[in-house]
């Protein structure tokens, strides 16, 4: 086809999954189903098939990194401070163990050499990133657990992305274990310390160069993201990494214009994703999946049911004896549940076909109807297994991001809170939330119809309120609101702080 023609042809595409996406947002199915349809309908439909691994793997891995830099950008850090340790054994360990038992049972459930087997084992340890930030930001969950299934899913990708890698060049394939881990340790080192160094000093640059417009300051952003990808990269350590740490450091760091930069990195994160799975589903034959359901479904049953829950049951044991966090049983068994799969198995799917692994392709066809047919037995269940475990928190404060002058000098935040049934909320009066000095309710939404409250104006369920909070009491807000609905206006006399 001509320039003309994919012109035309991309950004119809765009459109219509756009508009799909409004269409699917309330079943709770992660959007990236809706971009694969559209790729499998252009390949299947109109001929438009794109059988060049190698072309889709380098496309891919760009377009995770951008992925995961948008990821970084948009999270909060706040909410996943205390989540970082339980998330980094998850992204570890939890990845070994996981990888390990998919590759026993394929060993010898599907009949798989080792190496192949650990390959598979390998593309499917990662969570997706943009599946669990699409479904989880819209689901009300305390900022903990959210915050360790965001924070994993960010950072398990560079361990994975290694890890099949090493396994499908034939250089590395018979080096031993300790080799292996060695390697891979000196990988993550590398691109945590260029991260470490590339965000910090990037947020000061930002802050002190005065530039002359102020649509520059979300490329800029987005940009330094790609300098620590890329010098991470050249320096053989993990980009993954080094992007994601450098697009958290930035997103969290009072920059001009945070929430422009915020607003643009979404945008640019849902391109990505959009042309990655399209891409993925115009890489895929459709008469070739068929032969690949029942193995996809033993694998992938393998992985839901059994690797995932002792991964982090696994993990969970690790960070309790490292005194690092305490998970529950209810916690534990929503992570398992939680764990989604997207387009980083099907990219990482790529690479041993890319490099000439003996049937790799089946590999890709496996992967590829895993991601689609758990996707859609996971995704939809997510707040139904929340409500079961007793792990929701539907009156949870977050931020409104908003592009506000005023705000930005006074370091502010303007959070949001609706207050659920049930919450001890209804029926006190705003003084008698006791905010300190640096916050206050300053908008109120009732029945469709919103006033700016007083003093003593008496919360009933289902208001909405908007409070403006300096950064500095910004936890102690959060923690007040969290009592008050849980013991009402005397928490405190009753011993309730308002932790998680």
């Amino acid at each position: 086809m001509t320039l003309d023609v994919w012109l035309l042809l991309g950004p119809v595409i765009v459109i219509a999954a756009i508009g799909a996406v409004r269409l699917v947002h309330r079943t709770g199915l992660p959007s990236l189903l809706v971009f694969l349809g559209f790729g499998l309908l252009m390949s299947s439909g109109f001929g438009v098939v794109l059988h060049n691994p190698e072309t889709v793997q380098k496309i891919g891995l760009a377009a995770l990194a951008l992925i995961l830099a948008e990821g970084g950008l948009t999270t909060t850090w706040s909410h996943v401070r205390r989540s970082v340790p339980l998330a980094m054994v998850l992204a570890t360990v939890g990845v070994a163990v996981s990888t390990v038992v998919v590759a026993v049972v394929v060993r010898y459930a599907l009949d798989l050499d080792m190496t192949k087997a650990l390959i598979l084992g390998a593309v499917l340890a990662s969570t997706d990133a943009a599946a669990v930030f699409s479904v989880l930001r819209r689901l009300p969950l305390p900022p903990r657990l959210a915050g360790a299934l965001e924070a994993e899913s960010g950072i398990n990708d560079a361990p994975t992305v290694i890890a099949v890698m090493l396994l499908s060049s034939s250089a590395h394939a018979d080096a031993g274990l300790g080799t292996f881990l060695l390697e891979t340790l000196v990988e993550l080192v590398i691109g945590a310390a260029v991260g470490l160094a590339v965000g910090p000093a990037g947020a000061y640059a930002l802050r002190h160069v005065a530039l002359p417009a102020s649509g520059l300051y979300p490329i800029a952003a987005l940009a330094l993201t790609f300098v620590a990808y890329g010098g991470a990269a050249l320096l053989h350590g993990s980009g993954f990494l080094a992007i994601y740490l450098t697009g958290v450091i930035l997103g969290n760091s009072r920059l001009p214009h945070r929430a422009a930069t915020r607003g643009f990195a979404e945008g640019a994160g849902w391109l990505a994703q959009i042309g990655l799975f399209v891409m993925l589903g115009m890489l895929a034959e459709i008469d070739e999946l068929p032969s690949a359901v029942v193995p996809a479904l033993i694998t992938g049953t393998a992985l839901v049911l059994l690797a995932r829950p002792v991964s982090v049951a696994v993990s969970a044991a690790v960070a309790r004896v490292l005194r690092v966090d305490r998970v529950s049983w209810r916690d534990q068994a929503f992570l398992s549940w939680a764990g989604l799969r997207g387009a980083v198995p099907i990219v990482l799917a790529t690479i041993p076909w890319a490099a000439g692994v003996e049937g790799s392709e089946d590999l890709f066809n496996q992967v590829f109807v895993i991601v689609i047919v758990f996707t859609l037995v996971q995704g939809p269940t997510l707040p139904f297994a929340a409500r079961l475990l007793g792990v929701g928190a539907p009156g949870e404060a977050h931020e409104l991001m908003v592009e506000s002058a005023p705000l930005e000098e006074l370091n502010a935040d303007l959070l949001q809170v609706k207050i659920p049934p049930g919450s001890k909320l209804h029926g006190v009066e705003i003084f008698e939330l006791r905010f300190p000095s640096g916050a206050a309710v300053t908008l109120v939404v009732r029945d469709g119809r919103s006033f700016v409250p007083e003093g003593s104006t008496r919360l009933r369920v289902d208001d909405e309120l908007l409070v403006v909070t300096t950064a500095a009491c910004r936890d102690e807000v959060e923690t007040r609101l969290r009592a008050v609905s849980r013991r009402g206006k005397l928490a405190g006399w009753y011993g309730e702080q308002g932790l998680e």
